[in-house]
Parts: C-alpha cells; structure tokens; sequence
C-alpha cells in the first residue's frame, strides 16, 4: 500500500480541522507558513512545518511539497481552494488533490458558466445577465436591464464576499454603479466581468452539501440554512434549515443532484440557492445562484447531524478512487447550529481588531464542539482573514441547539483581542431567531445599530418575550407552544416594561 504525507495548501482553522482527519487516519502531515504566520495554531498540529513564499504562490507550495515528499494536497477554504491553475498545477505533479477536477471546477465554480449548465439541467435560476462593462455600449446596458427586471443586483463573475456587488434600484444609477463594481472586481479578483441577477425582496439562502465520486454518482447530505449573513458574509449557519416546506427541500435535493451527475462531480462541493419568501412568511420558489466546488466553512453542522466525516471522505476517495464507495447516508439526526467567531469590533462598524491573545476559553461538553486556529500567545493582524474559531453545538432539537448556543457563547472567553462573542450572544438570543423567522435582510435591518449593551439587552428581551401574555394575539402560537409568536408582539413597548 502506497504511503502518503499530505499539505494542506491553507492556514488558521481549516488546516487544524484537515490536520485532526489525517491524523486519525495515520496520515503525515506537512503545514506551511509565510514571513509573519509564524506563530499560527496550524502550524502546531502537524508533523512537519515549513515556510513558502505565500499562500497564493502555486510554484513556492508546489516546490515545498515535492521536495518533501508530499502525495496529497487539500486546498482548505479561499486562498487556492477553488482555482483551477492551482489543481491542474498539483495533479500535473503526481500529486493527488483532495477536491474537484480542475475542469469541473472550470464548468462550476464560475458563476455564469454554472447558471448555464444549471439553465440546461432545467433547474431553476434567478433572471440574469452577463455583462463585461469594458465592451458593453449603453444599449447592450438597457437590454440587459429589461432582461432581468428591477431591482438588479451586481455582482462579480469572478468572486464573492459581497466584493462587486451593487443593488440598483433604478436604470439611472445603473452604469455608475456598474463601473464602479467592476472596478472592485477588477481589483480584487483580477477579472472585472459582472453580470446583473434580479433582486430578490425578502430570500432565505438556502444550501445544499453533496458529494461525489467523480464517477456520476453522488449523494447529498442535506440542506444548511445560511440567512444570516452581514453585508452578505455568513455568520451563523444551521441543518437542518428551519420552516421548510418538504415540497421545497426535495426540490432542492434533486436539482443539486442534478449538477453533480450531469458533471461526474468528484469530492465535496456546496450547491446554493435562494429561496423567496412572501410577506405571509410562505415559501414561494427556489433558485439556483451558484456552487461552491469545495469544503465550506460551515460543514461541521452537516457532519454533526449525518456522523460521516467529510475531510475523511475526501482523503479516502482520493486514495482509492477505483474502490472508493460513496457513504450510506441516514435521516439527520437532531440539529447542529454554527457561529463564526472573529477578531472584529461590532461597535466600530466591525472594522478587524489586533492584538495578542492572553486568555483563551472554551466550553467542552455533550455535543459542544470547537474549530479553532488561534491560541494563547499567538499574535492576530490584519494581513488575514478576521476568522478565528467556529463554535457547533448539536442538540436532539433545534430549540435545545439555540439554548446550547446561547450557553456556549455565555462561557466563551476571549482576551487581547477584540471579538464579537457579545454580538454572536445577542444574535442567539433573539426571538426571530429563536423560531427561525429570518431573512439574508435580517441581519442587516435588526441589529443594524449594535452596541456593546446589545448583549443583555437582548437576554433580557428574549425572557421577557417568553412570559409575555400582553402582547400576544388571539389565534396565534408564541415559543412556548402558547398564543402569540414573534410577528405580533410590540418590542418597543416591551422593551420599555423590560427596562422598569
């Protein structure tokens, strides 16, 4: 049996995360660093370390892995993870890449190239159009704004992360903004091509994991509810997705599928779409929006109510394709709930904190678990990504899921450095959330003025919204199972009887 060492081409939380599935399956590592990450948590967990040029330098990875023996590389998450140069570059090397072919990649990694196999496969997308701003004429501009309806939302081929988007409201403002998106694009991804989606007035994002064996079969491991987003990153993640019409979920189901037979998809991938919601809070239509061909930040949630590990699926599909066999999977067990933890200040309009972290504190527990890349003692920047740890907590039920979130983010300590923990507690303890009532809208609208307070606040709101019987209206069912519910109460008026 041939003897692997494995890279993982990253840094922070999703190296140690990869580092954990080798070293269960007695697999080698190797980490790499750059000038300044030399403290990094990462860099503690695997068996050998060393140092590249940087963590976009293909040549400087691919050297370092060569000469020190590596047979499997995994991309982790941003940096390399979903260019095709970079996976074409490690399979040219003899080298086994633990994610999709680099042609795969091509076809549905790009946005619009997806929309159209999509298209094809007769799934359903939101109306859109391509548009490169550098060749296109004002009336090639009006066309494609028919074409999709107002209002348009901008976005950039090429990336994500909110860079190069833009809602329009009206024609008007549309060239400007346009030109000014791709400009962004431009400058952060290296490609200014744009193309307008409709906007949707009140969606759920809604996301689908599946994966496949290159061979077109594949399975999906169910859907992840991601509404809750500010300035459209993710900030806290849950599986099953709540209020979901079973109509809807196999719909979703059988179109992800779909794409990952049409293109003999190999590994893990995410299929996202958007789901309309009406002002009466039902479920009108989904839309395909775009795929993720890699593991996503939020997978832990998908692996705590299926129990299949998927780092180890990937590891074992690209050391034994020929016998690889797809994993049984069963009906979700309970509800796992995830919340991004970063260095950032919530009262400064979340601008990335700096500082050496000091104290470091986690809860441990019955279905607690914690992703994490940073340490005691280790030095946080800003020349990376403000992601610091993931918290999951898996519960029997959603409602015991948000009390355990709560109760995790109540004991969580972090200090020499900011964080948003108190808005991570705020968020938890929302009623909205609390009976997963939410939006991509949400966020962005109800904690829009955040303050440091926010945290007690919103305790003590929530409390106060569990024994109310004032506000509650006849025919209606609150959180406890009694009249009332989220839609019917007046919070300013409560708020004011809370404060007394």
């Amino acid at each position: 049996m041939k003897k692997h060492k494995l890279m993982v081409a990253n840094r922070s939380e999703i190296a140690c995360r990869v580092f954990q599935a080798a070293f269960e399956m007695g697999i080698p590592t190797l980490a790499i660093f750059v000038k300044g990450d030399e403290d990094a948590r990462h860099l503690t967990l695997a068996d050998e370390i060393a140092e590249v040029e940087g963590y976009l330098d293909v040549e400087s990875i691919l050297s370092v892995a060569k000469g020190r023996g590596v047979t499997l590389i995994h991309p982790g998450y941003g940096f390399l993870s979903e260019r095709p140069h970079f996976a074409k570059a490690v399979i040219d090397a003899g080298i086994g890449f633990l994610g999709p072919l680099p042609e795969t990649m091509e076809a549905l990694g790009g946005k619009i190239a997806a929309k159209e196999i999509a298209e094809k496969l007769s799934i359903p997308t939101v109306p859109w159009a391509k548009l490169d701003m550098a060749k296109s004429s004002d009336a090639e501009l009006k066309a494609a704004a028919d074409r999709v309806g107002f209002p348009i939302l901008i976005k950039a081929h090429a990336g994500g992360g909110g860079k190069g988007m833009r809602r329009v409201e009206a024609f008007s403002e549309l060239k400007m903004q346009a030109e000014s998106a791709a400009r962004e694009a431009l400058s952060s991804f290296g490609d200014g091509t744009l193309f307008f989606e409709r906007y949707l007035q009140n969606p759920r994002h809604i996301e689908v994991q599946i994966f496949g064996d290159g061979k077109g079969r594949g399975v999906h491991l169910y859907e992840r509810e991601c509404s809750l987003q500010r300035r459209h990153q993710k900030v806290w993640e849950e599986a099953p997705a709540p209020n979901l019409p079973e109509t809807v979920r196999s719909g979703l189901f059988e179109s992800a599928l779909k794409l990952v037979e049409y293109t003999k998809y190999r590994s893990a991938g995410t299929v996202e779409f958007l789901v309309e919601v009406l002002p009466d809070g039902s479920i009108k239509e989904f839309f395909f929006i775009e795929m993720n061909t890699r593991l996503q930040v939020e997978h832990p949630v998908t692996e705590a109510i299926t129990g299949i590990d998927l780092v180890h699926e990937q590891i074992r599909l690209a050391t034994g394709f020929d016998s690889y066999r797809l994993p049984d999977v069963v009906p979700p067990r309970g509800h796992a709930i995830e919340v991004r933890v970063c260095a950032e200040d919530p009262s400064q309009d979340f601008i990335p904190c700096t500082g050496t972290i000091d104290h470091l504190i986690f809860p441990s527990g019955p279905g607690i678990r914690v992703d994490r890349g940073i340490e005691v003692g280790q030095r946080l920047g800003t020349q990376f990504d403000s992601l610091c740890a993931k918290l999951i907590v898996h519960s029997s039920t959603r409602d015991l899921a948000v009390k355990k979130m709560q109760y995790v983010l109540r004991e969580t300590v972090i200090s020499g450095v900011g964080s948003n923990l108190g808005y991570l507690s705020a968020i938890s303890h929302n009623p909205n959330v609390a009976q997963g009532r939410v939006s991509t809208l949400f966020l962005d609208q109800s904690f829009k003025d955040f303050h440091p307070n926010a945290t007690m606040d919103a305790i003590l709101l929530s409390e106060a919204f569990e024994k109310s019987e004032v506000f509650r209206e006849p025919g209606t069912q609150g959180a406890s199972g009694e009249p009332g519910s989220p839609s019917s109460w007046n919070s300013s008026t409560l708020w004011e009887q809370v404060k007394l």
